[in-house]
């Protein structure tokens, strides 16, 4: 239980930088001293990141390259918009509750959510020892977005670490070099507040009309995820024990895609409304 513990203040302190510009009040003070029950640690942020490669090696290896994560101005769009490049105003609250739950939340100094911002030169397939062949999977990753909910639980009942986190990406642009595809203008976003919304939340066990006012613009207006995350054991008739679970209990929103291209022209834009994922677990095992 220790251990899991020590992952989930790792894992709200890499996740600050996944960032957020609408009211930020996805749980008030009197809810936050209603979980907390006392006084905790708190930790102040601001950095901005940037890794040459990251590189997984099996026999090949995945390989990406010239990672910088900050604010929204590490693009060249954040910045016209006037963002800068750091991940700044994050406050982390830590607190452990009575039954010894771990209490996570990442919020902001000034109110406002988190700006974030992503670029990424290429991901490539490598060869191993047998050669030298590579293939450029996604090259010229660039975006941004917001982020207006980080709250991470550890549960001493379930050791389950439970995830929700409230989001969008306001705009990402990639190619997907071995298909000749480019993406423009990707944005995630909240499925809105609309009767065909609220029957989607509602089917999946939220009641949206009894929220507070800012927890349903925060629900409303960016993409929503639940997780848990824990060890257990594999799917239907797997018999792996000691695997990583992750079950997604839900993640509402819209997605849209301004342009899609092939040979450097424009074949059109996409569209998905009220996009529910739900029910879906995952099992994580070496073989």
């Amino acid at each position: 239980m220790k251990g899991l513990k020590k992952i989930a203040l790792i894992t709200a302190m890499a996740a600050a930088p996944f960032a957020a510009n609408a009211e930020l009040q996805a749980m008030n003070d009197t809810a936050m001293g209603d979980v907390t029950g006392q006084a905790g640690v708190t930790i102040e942020l601001e950095t901005k990141v940037s890794i040459g490669q990251f590189k997984y090696t099996d026999e090949g290896s995945f390989a990406v390259n010239d990672i910088v994560l900050g604010g929204a101005g590490v693009t060249a769009i954040g910045a016209g918009a006037g963002f800068n490049d750091l991940l700044d105003q994050i406050k982390v609250d830590i607190d452990i509750a009575d039954d010894g739950d771990a209490i996570i939340h990442v919020g902001t100094l000034d109110g406002n959510p988190i700006d974030w911002g992503l670029e990424v030169g290429s991901m490539q397939l490598l060869a191993g020892n047998t050669g030298s062949d590579s293939t450029t999977l996604i090259s010229n990753l660039s975006g941004f977005g917001m982020l207006a909910q980080l709250d991470i639980k550890v549960d001493t009942a379930t050791d389950h670490l439970n995830l929700v986190a409230a989001f969008d990406v306001q705009n990402m642009n990639f190619d997907v070099d071995f298909l000749g595809v480019g993406v423009r203008g990707l944005k995630i976003s909240g499925a809105g507040a609309d009767a065909d919304a609220v029957a989607m939340y509602t089917a999946n066990g939220y009641d949206f009309g009894n929220m507070p006012p800012e927890q349903q613009a925060v629900f409303a207006g960016f993409a929503n995820a639940n997780l848990d995350v824990y060890k257990g054991t594999g799917l239907g008739a797997s018999t792996a024990v000691d695997v990583l679970r992750i079950d997604v209990n839900n993640i509402f929103m819209d997605v849209s895609v301004a342009s899609i291209e092939i040979g450097g022209a424009s074949i059109g834009s996409v569209a998905l409304d009220n996009v529910a994922v739900t029910n879906t677990k995952l099992a994580v095992y070496g073989h």
